[in-house]
């Protein structure tokens, strides 16, 4: 089961609905400020989550109206971010794989949140990303294999999330690595704004979690049908 949430952070409109057109999803996740793209796009949601503190307050007194989608309404003052409650409600509803529009923005705090919240789907083996015309995030462990030709921009980091990522080897990029560790506190930066050379790129670690973020300094346009 595909599911989108739909968070309180920037999103770009006509990527937004660009991505949205070339995608189907089972579940559409409001995500508090969320829900002022949805109406204005008349998109309507499946499912309702936040605190509801940067939202319109006649925006939700609206949806409250919409008897047919349920509403978790939570106190500000609590110990998870709203786009954390949102992963988890999508767990919760069975999907095997979650998209994240508005995840990303001017509040770096959040951003950094929502990074690490990605780790709620990754224990439980399901795929989830953040999304954005110019970033695809999402995190990796073992191997994984990227093809030059389905890459989301020119640039490929890695960042670890982890205190220590070992054994890393990197195979078809610019910059290739044999057996290096990455640690938390001093050598982030050789990962950074890597570039794919072969046809088929490789990422392998032995231990250890990365931040994977493809990046491009144009925003990503999508094939209109």
């Amino acid at each position: 089961m595909k599911t989108v949430i739909i968070s309180g952070g920037r999103i770009e409109r006509d990527f937004a609905l660009s991505f949205l057109k070339n995608e189907i999803f089972d579940q559409i996740i409001a995500v508090d400020n969320g829900l002022k793209f949805l109406y204005e796009n008349q998109i309507r949601p499946t499912w309702i989550v936040g605190d509801f503190d940067t939202a319109a307050p006649e925006l939700v007194e609206y949806y409250q109206t919409q008897t047919d989608i349920p509403i978790r309404r939570f106190n500000p003052v609590k110990d998870s971010t709203d786009s954390q409650i949102a992963i988890e409600l999508a767990l919760e509803l069975g999907s095997s794989e979650i998209t994240i529009l508005g995840g990303t923005g001017t509040r770096l705090d959040h951003v950094l949140g929502n990074i690490q919240s990605l780790m709620l789907a990754r224990k439980k083996g399901v795929s989830c990303i953040i999304l954005d015309a110019y970033n695809r995030i999402r995190l990796m462990d073992g191997v994984v294999h990227l093809k030059k030709s389905e890459q989301y921009g020119k640039y490929v980091s890695l960042l670890p999330l982890t205190t220590e990522v070992t054994g890393v080897e990197l195979r078809g990029f610019k910059y290739e690595l044999t057996d290096y560790t990455f640690t938390s506190t001093g050598s982030a930066g050789l990962g950074v704004s890597n570039e794919i050379t072969a046809e088929i790129a490789e990422i392998r670690i032995k231990t250890g979690i990365f931040v994977l973020i493809e990046s491009r300094d144009e925003p990503k346009r999508f094939p209109e049908d």
